[in-house]
């Protein structure tokens, strides 16, 4: 048996607690009769909202392996998958596999188990916000709530981006995308960054565990697939024909993703392919100001809320104007109006560690930021230049932030 499986069966010998919980599940079919769908997110979400746990599906409240009929295994499956992406918010990132445990009478049952970690995020599921206390969940009082949000860095007292990420760990971090951060404080040599070191720059953080995770920023910038771990973070790159949002009218498409400071220039990259496509410009009239949209992608990856876990930076070209949607509303006294006069950051971790990578060649500096809050009167001043026009900015549903660059015509 699997050392993983048998440490489980183990774990079932002694019962529900903290971290375990067991559930039977009875078919109607093709739909699941029990346990309730609403049920079990609300579950599901109180262990998140905890410290994590598994929760296992054909195995009943009196440790009894029932297990899932192999007809239904997939359909099962597929059911909690959904209950994952469209019951919970923001959707949860669980395990689910199947395996097989051994019943009564020695036989193997399949079951599903469904692994949830300590979440970045406060999970709210049909019934409300629950957590996980001993073998039950409880719905969180107001202010276990709030302690929650803060625990989590939702209400932006505690900094997001040095919150550890579960499930990483730090053999995650590449090491060639580490030292670029490094340099006045690098070792000399070949050696690998020291943990101190590390820990000093906010990539690695200590676990309850104890053991080693990244920050939200590590995971950003030091691993190079970070939708891996954080799904959201990515750039919608669509470049429409015309004037008009419509899936019909799409020229190209691409989901960029990487670490921040390549999604920053594989998005500039998106932008003057574009450009070039137009049949009406050349490179002395192009669309638009690449050195303005250089600081409006820098911008907003440094910028946008990474704890809206279902939200993702969209950036869509037309004919007449390039929109750039960035996640999240605007911190602390900040308006559309005053962003060119005030400067205030929500993840002064990423803006502290893009500052430290190389930006590309002829867009005015030598790094991706400067901190000297330079970005947005450079949007404003190119963009009007070329097109005539300044760029604008607008807040929607005071959830998201809107930049509209138009186009030179």
């Amino acid at each position: 048996m699997d050392p993983s499986t048998a440490a489980l069966a183990r774990h079932i010998r002694l019962g529900e607690d903290g971290a375990l919980g067991l559930r039977s599940v009875s078919l109607d079919s093709p739909r699941v009769r029990s346990p309730h769908g609403h049920g079990l997110a609300d579950e599901l979400a109180a262990l998140a909202n905890s410290r994590g746990g598994t929760l296992v599906l054909g195995v009943n409240e009196a440790r009894v392996v029932e297990g899932i009929a192999h007809e239904h295994l997939d359909e099962v499956e597929r059911w909690v998958r959904r209950i994952c992406t469209e019951a919970i918010k923001p959707p949860l990132d669980a395990d689910v596999a199947k395996l097989q445990l051994a019943n009564a009478a020695g036989t193997l049952e399949p079951v599903l188990r469904i692994d949830v970690p300590r979440s970045l995020f406060t999970h709210e599921s049909p019934g409300g916000h629950f957590r996980r206390i001993g073998s039950s969940k409880r719905k969180m009082s107001s202010d276990a709530l709030a302690r929650s949000f803060q625990d989590r860095s939702q209400s932006g007292i505690v900094r997001h981006d040095q919150m550890l990420v579960p499930r990483t760990r730090r053999s995650d971090l590449d090491y060639a995308l580490t030292a670029r951060l490094l340099h006045r404080d690098a070792v000399l040599g070949d050696s690998q960054p020291t943990d101190d070191l590390l820990r000093k720059l906010h990539i690695i953080g200590t676990d309850r565990d104890g053991a080693l995770s990244l920050t939200l920023a590590g995971t950003l910038l030091c691993t190079n697939a970070p939708q891996r771990w954080l799904p959201h973070a990515y750039i919608q790159a669509v470049n429409y024909a015309g004037e008009r949002t419509d899936e019909g009218y799409q020229v190209d498409a691409q989901d960029i993703g990487g670490p921040l400071d390549a999604q920053i220039v594989d998005a500039l990259h998106f932008v003057r392919r574009t450009m070039l496509a137009q049949a009406a410009n050349s490179t002395d009239h192009p669309q638009f100001s690449e050195r303005a949209v250089f600081e409006a992608l820098v911008n907003a990856v440094a910028h946008r809320d990474y704890a809206l876990a279902g939200m993702h930076i969209r950036l869509h070209l037309f004919g007449d104007r390039l929109e750039l949607h960035v996640p999240g509303a605007l911190p602390t006294s900040l308006t559309p109006d005053n962003l060119h006069l005030l400067l205030a950051n929500r993840n002064e971790l990423i803006v502290s560690l893009l500052a430290r990578c190389r930006a590309p060649s002829g867009l005015g500096r030598t790094r991706m930021m400067d901190r000297r809050g330079d970005g947005v009167p450079i949007i404003l001043r190119e963009g009007a230049k070329l097109a005539r026009r300044f760029p604008t900015y607008s807040l929607v549903d005071d959830a998201e932030l809107c930049l509209i660059m138009w186009a030179q015509r």
